[in-house]
């Protein structure tokens, strides 16, 4: 799930987080010297192609003043509330506050995130110092920020205190330097990975005692930012070419995996660049980018997204198939369906077709029911894959919410599978890491619809991966794809493909609609709102 849908399903979380301190177990004493816990180690794939860079190299040089400080202290009571997303909280304060620099409110927004990010650890370390714990929260996840945030002189901590000179009061210097040797193997392990309860259990059992403690460090830290090369107007080597010529506080390099995606080190303001504003590329998160290559379209055919959102994964889809045939993005939020259309009208496509639908029952389906050659149900999920980005989710999220989610996703997934011909490919998605929301929602699914059959995801993706003996995601033990943020350096996404077995029957679906359809080969735009209404 990509950062546009993220917080689909986290509404029916509780205040997990606040709970979870009473969870936490005893204070441990701190060791006197570790490695800087604010830098990260470089990561690489098997090509050499750099994951993760080691730390974050920073473009910024932001130099932290009070009132950054004084705003966090503001922000932080609502936030930590967990009762709505924390990128919905940031913005409405940002509106109330008009007068905060661009830069300044990457810094304040980073820090906020930070604080997210690492609440059991700087909450256990914040219950002692001078000032409000209000303050020194906001002191640590400024620290955070001007590190291993990428908008400071450098991505260590003693460079990143040296960039608070102007917010730190007497003793606050002296009690930040305690936190930058805090060796992390003397914390609680719910401290120091810094999850509920509920979930640490959860990665235990999958994937595993051995490397969850390495998953969760991977969460612990911000997402890079990558882009998706809009190929309809560009190439992915012009688009790097461009965006380094342009001399700012950044660099551009290719996407270890994705094709055409582009990845940047620093933190530009990018809405404001020529490119974007002339569709050249999209914001979107690598492994988003590869799930529209899982669903594999071809150029003519007639492919719905069926949880479309604002339409990322829909315009990818749009231009590997070249603007032709007929794309659906179906939707339920009329809001996130209306920014997909100034996105679409920047890309250059014009066979993308917005459809609202009240459910996945709407009579909008059952017209398309066996017309259609690909469909993606990139479902509403937890969203456990995306804590790099939305780490609020992790505190506002329960199991007894992971439940109700499941069956929506087994309700969506079913409503979709109507649409498909015999023959034709369905891809279940999302950007969860929990099993109960990937695995055995597409083992229900096969067991329920004999009509359908998995396809391994390694012989979808080996096309894409030719010099690969298993693509990236892919395993030799079952037929899923899994992209995980510590061995992949992308958002956490699983996908599952199946086909309409040739001779599967069609859905029945009322005359009138057929003879609407056998008419046409070609449809003009008016005449798809037309069917559809």
């Amino acid at each position: 799930m990509s950062k546009e849908r993220s917080s689909r399903g986290a509404g029916t979380g509780s205040k997990s987080g606040s709970r979870s301190g009473s969870r936490l177990g005893p204070q441990k004493s701190y060791a006197a010297k570790s490695k800087d816990p604010l830098r990260r180690p470089e990561r690489r794939n098997a090509s050499g192609n750099i994951i993760a860079p080691e730390g974050q190299k920073n473009f910024s040089n932001a130099k932290a003043l009070p009132q950054h400080a004084i705003h966090l202290e503001r922000l932080l009571p609502e936030l930590l509330n967990f009762e709505q997303p924390a990128d919905r909280v940031v913005s409405r304060y940002f509106r109330s506050e008009p007068q905060l620099g661009n830069r300044d409110r990457a810094l304040i927004a980073e820090s906020a995130f930070a604080i997210l990010r690492r609440k059991n650890e700087f909450s256990q370390f914040a219950s002692s110092g001078e000032g409000s714990q209000a303050r020194r929260l906001a002191l640590l996840g400024l620290l955070s920020a001007l590190s291993e945030g990428g908008l400071g002189s450098a991505n260590r901590a003693e460079s990143a205190i040296a960039d608070l000179a102007h917010v730190l009061k007497t003793g606050e210097y002296e009690w930040l330097q305690r936190f930058a040797i805090v060796d992390p193997s003397a914390l609680n392990p719910l401290v120091r990975n810094n999850l509920p309860e509920w979930l640490w259990e959860a990665f235990g059992k999958y994937p595993g005692e051995e490397s969850r403690e390495e998953l969760a460090k991977s969460l612990m830290h911000p997402a890079l930012l990558d882009l998706r090369a809009n190929t309809m107007k560009t190439t992915r080597e012009q688009l790097l070419a461009e965006m380094n010529a342009l001399g700012g506080r950044y660099q551009a390099i290719p996407t270890p995996y994705a094709p055409d995606g582009v990845r940047i080190m620093g933190k530009p303001a990018l809405q404001n660049t020529v490119g974007f504003k002339a569709g050249m590329f999209e914001v979107q998160d690598e492994g988003s980018q590869l799930l529209a290559y899982l669903l594999a379209p071809k150029r003519g055919e007639m492919v719905v997204d069926f949880c479309a959102g604002a339409g990322g994964k829909t315009l990818a889809i749009g231009a590997i198939i070249r603007s032709t045939g007929r794309l659906y993005a179906l939707d339920t939020s009329e809001r996130r369906l209306a920014n997909l259309k100034p996105r679409q009208a920047r890309s250059g496509l014009s066979n993308v077709h917005p459809v609202w639908i009240d459910s996945e029952n709407d009579t909008k389906i059952k017209r398309l029911a066996g017309k259609i050659d690909r469909v993606l149900v990139d479902a509403p999920c937890s969203g456990m894959g995306t804590l790099r980005r939305n780490p609020d989710l992790k505190w506002r999220q329960t199991p007894e919410g992971v439940l109700e989610l499941n069956q929506k996703q087994m309700n969506i997934l079913a409503s979709a599978s109507r649409l498909l011909k015999p023959g034709g490919r369905l891809v279940y998605a999302t950007c969860s890491l929990l099993p109960q929301e990937n695995q055995q929602i597409a083992e229900d699914f096969l067991a329920k619809h004999p009509n359908f059959e998995v396809v391994r995801a390694a012989e979808v993706l080996k096309p894409l991966f030719p010099k690969d003996k298993i693509p990236m995601g892919c395993s030799p033990d079952n037929p899923w794809w899994q992209l995980w943020p510590h061995i992949h350096g992308t958002d956490g996404f699983f996908g599952a493909v199946f086909q309409k077995k040739a001779s599967a029957p069609v859905e029945k679906i009322d005359q009138d609609d057929v003879k609407g359809e056998e008419k046409e080969t070609k449809i003009k735009t008016k005449k798809v709102a037309k069917e559809l209404k």
